[in-house]
């Protein structure tokens, strides 16, 4: 198994996660988005070649009024705090129940906190409940009033990979 950068031997075509929005992205929009340098996708390769699953990264910002106030209380008084966006997350259904979807988060994590580019934290975008859930398990914080918008800030991240 190997995350690499998504590319034109990897098919797409195929993969189905169950989440018709996520599919859509992955089959029609993901290589614009990263020729267009918008965000760059990454996959979980198996042995096989089969893409088992996905995730995307890019840089976004949070409006200091956005953050929880025990958050805003600690960071400098800028109208933007930069952040990354884990933009989508999914993992085909027929490889659901591996514990793929968390080795891909880890691997999302640990690229976001190698990154030399400043970032408070991570950010995500549940898609419904079911996603929040698995994000919060993994120490995500919901954003006030935006229960499915959730973040883990980078210095609790690196310490992950201490």
């Amino acid at each position: 198994m190997r995350v690499e950068v998504l590319g034109p031997q990897h098919d797409r075509a195929s993969f189905e996660s169950g989440v018709e929005p996520l599919d859509r992205y992955f089959r029609t929009q993901a290589g614009q988005d990263a020729r267009k340098n918008m965000a760059t996708p990454f996959v979980l390769v198996l042995p096989t070649g089969a893409v088992a699953g996905y995730y995307t990264l890019s840089s976004t910002a949070v409006n200091i009024g956005d953050w929880p106030d025990q958050i805003i209380r600690r960071l400098p008084r800028y109208p933007l705090i930069p952040a990354t966006l884990l933009g989508r997350l999914a993992v085909d259904r027929r490889h659901r129940g591996n514990g793929y979807g968390r080795f891909l988060l880890a691997d999302a994590l640990f690229r976001a906190v190698r990154s030399e580019i400043a970032s408070f934290a991570v950010i995500v975008d549940a898609k419904d409940e079911s996603a929040r859930r698995f994000y919060e398990r993994e120490s995500f914080l919901p954003f006030p009033d935006r229960p499915l918008k959730l973040f883990r800030p980078m210095a609790d991240i690196a310490q992950l990979f201490q």
